[in-house]
C-alpha cells in the first residue's frame, strides 16, 4: 500500500467537513458529546461560520481546530485528507460535490464516510477510486446515516446470528419499516432530484439503476435470481407470519438501500448465500382501509419513479426549488427530539430456521437519528481500527465496519438485536 502518512501519525482522527450544514452541525453535537477523546476539527468554506458553530459546541470542542476546504478548490481537500485518520462529510448533493473528496481521500490513504443516497455517485466513486483506494488503504464508506445504515446492518446482524447458529446462509430476506415519526431532509431530497435529473437524461443510466446489481462489484458474478422488485406491494403475511393482518408498500429508499445491502454481501465474498434475495417494505397497518391505502400508494410511487427517471429534466428548474425542502434547513430541536424509527427484517435460511432483527432509535430518522449513525460510523472507524474488516476501497457499513459498528450501537441509543422465530 502506499497511504503516505501512517493512520496513527495522522493530526487529527476524525474531520468533519460540511460543519456549517445542518446535519453536519448536528454531528459536530453529537461528537462534542460522545467523541471519547477523539481528535476533531471542523471543515468547510468559510472560516466565520465555522468559529461559529464550535463555539456553539460547549467546552467539549473548544479546542478543535478550523480547517477550509472547498469541493470547487481541490487543492484545498487534498491538503486536509492527510491529515487526519477519517473524513465524514456531509456535503451534498454528492453528484454534484462528492468525488473531489473521495479522490482526495482514496489518493491520502484516508477513511471517508457520507450521507448519500445516490446510486450513480457511488457506482462513479466505484469505478474511478475503488482500485486506488484498496493500493493506498483506504476505505471509502458510503451510505452511513438512515441510508442505509438500519437496512445494511440489520442484515449484517442476521447473517452474523446464523452462521453463529450454525442454520445456514440467508434467502428471503425484508426489511419492513414498521413505524417512523420525522421529515425527509433537504439532503436527502436534493440527493433523489439528483437520481431523477440524471435518469431522465440519460437511458443508459435509467437502465443501470434499474438493475437490482447497481453497485456490485462484478455483475457477471451475480446470482440470477429472478424479479427483484423495488416497490412490492404485498399482505404482511407474505412476508412473515408474525405480520398477518398486516399491509405492506415500497419503502421508497428500497431503490438505493437494497443496492448497498447487495454490495455488502457481494463484498463479504456472498457471506449472506448464492440465494440471497432482499427486498423493502413500509407497513401501512392492519385497519379496514390498509389494503386500498397499500395498493393505492403502491401504485402512486411505482408510477413517481417511473414517471420521474423518465420525465423529471422536463420540469422547471424553480418549480422544483419552491416545493422541495432546501439543503440546509430542518425541523425545530423539540421535533428532532419526538421523532424516531423501528424497523424489523425477516429471513429464512437455508437450513430452515426463521429469524428476525428489530432495530429502532429515538431521533427524527433523516436528522437526529442520521447524525448520531454518521458519528459513529467515523468513530468507529478513526479509534476502532483493529475491530475493522481487513477490506479496503469503495466499502458499505456491513462490509467495512460490521462488528465495531455493532458493538458501538448500545452506547449510542441504537437498539439491534435478533431472534429466532423458529
Amino acid at each position: 500500500m502506499t497511504s503516505g502518512t501512517p493512520a496513527s501519525d495522522r493530526e487529527f482522527d476524525i474531520v468533519v467537513y460540511g460543519a456549517t450544514g445542518f446535519v453536519g452541525r448536528l454531528t459536530a453535537e453529537y461528537l462534542a458529546r460522545a467523541g471519547g477523546g477523539a481528535r476533531i476539527a471542523l471543515a468547510g468554506r468559510t472560516r466565520d461560520k465555522l468559529l461559529a458553530v464550535r463555539d456553539s459546541l460547549g467546552s467539549g470542542a473548544r479546542d478543535w481546530p478550523i480547517l477550509t476546504a472547498d469541493a470547487s478548490a481541490q487543492s484545498s481537500l487534498d491538503a486536509m485528507a492527510p491529515r487526519t485518520r477519517v473524513v465524514i462529510t456531509t456535503v451534498g448533493p454528492y453528484t454534484r460535490y462528492g468525488l473531489p473528496l473521495v479522490a482526495a481521500c482514496a489518493a491520502a490513504g484516508t477513511d471517508y464516510a457520507d450521507l448519500t443516497g445516490e446510486a450513480m455517485f457511488v457506482r462513479k466513486s466505484i469505478d474511478e477510486f475503488h482500485k486506488q483506494a484498496i493500493d493506498t488503504g483506504a476505505r471509502i464508506v458510503h451510505a452511513c446515516g438512515f441510508d442505509s445504515i438500519p437496512s445494511d446492518m440489520s442484515v449484517f446482524e442476521l447473517y452474523r446470528r446464523a452462521a453463529q447458529d450454525g442454520t445456514g446462509s440467508l434467502m428471503d430476506t425484508n426489511f419492513v419499516l414498521r413505524g417512523f415519526s420525522g421529515g425527509v431532509s433537504g439532503g436527502t431530497v436534493a440527493s433523489m432530484i439528483e437520481v431523477f435529473d440524471a435518469s431522465s437524461s440519460d437511458p443508459e443510466i435509467r437502465a443501470l439503476l434499474d438493475d437490482p446489481y447497481t453497485l456490485t462489484p462484478d455483475r457477471v458474478a451475480e446470482p440470477e435470481l429472478g424479479a427483484q422488485p423495488d416497490l412490492p406491494w404485498r399482505r404482511g403475511r407474505d412476508i412473515a407470519p408474525e405480520l398477518a393482518g398486516t399491509w405492506t408498500t415500497g419503502f421508497a429508499m428500497a431503490l438505493y438501500n437494497t443496492r448497498i445491502v447487495r454490495r455488502s454481501n457481494a463484498l463479504l465474498d456472498y457471506a449472506y448465500g448464492r440465494r440471497f434475495r432482499y427486498a423493502e417494505n413500509l407497513s401501512v397497518g392492519s385497519s379496514r382501509v390498509a389494503p386500498l391505502v397499500s395498493a393505492v400508494a403502491s401504485g402512486v410511487n411505482n408510477a413517481a419513479v417511473e414517471l420521474g427517471s423518465r420525465y423529471f429534466g422536463l420540469l422547471p428548474k424553480r418549480l422544483v426549488e419552491r416545493v422541495v425542502p432546501a439543503p440546509g434547513t430542518g425541523p425545530s430541536k423539540e421535533a428532532r427530539d419526538r421523532g424516531y424509527y423501528r424497523a424489523e427484517t425477516y429471513t429464512t435460511t437455508t437450513g430452515g430456521a426463521r429469524y428476525m432483527a428489530s432495530i429502532s432509535q429515538q431521533g427524527d430518522p433523516g436528522y437526529k437519528a442520521t447524525s448520531v449513525m454518521l458519528g459513529e460510523c467515523g468513530l468507529a472507524l478513526a479509534l476502532d481500527r483493529d475491530a475493522l474488516s481487513d477490506l479496503r476501497g469503495v466499502l458499505t457499513p456491513a462490509a467495512a465496519m460490521g462488528d465495531a459498528l455493532l458493538a458501538r450501537f448500545p452506547n449510542a441509543g441504537i437498539q439491534l438485536e435478533s431472534t429466532r422465530l423458529d
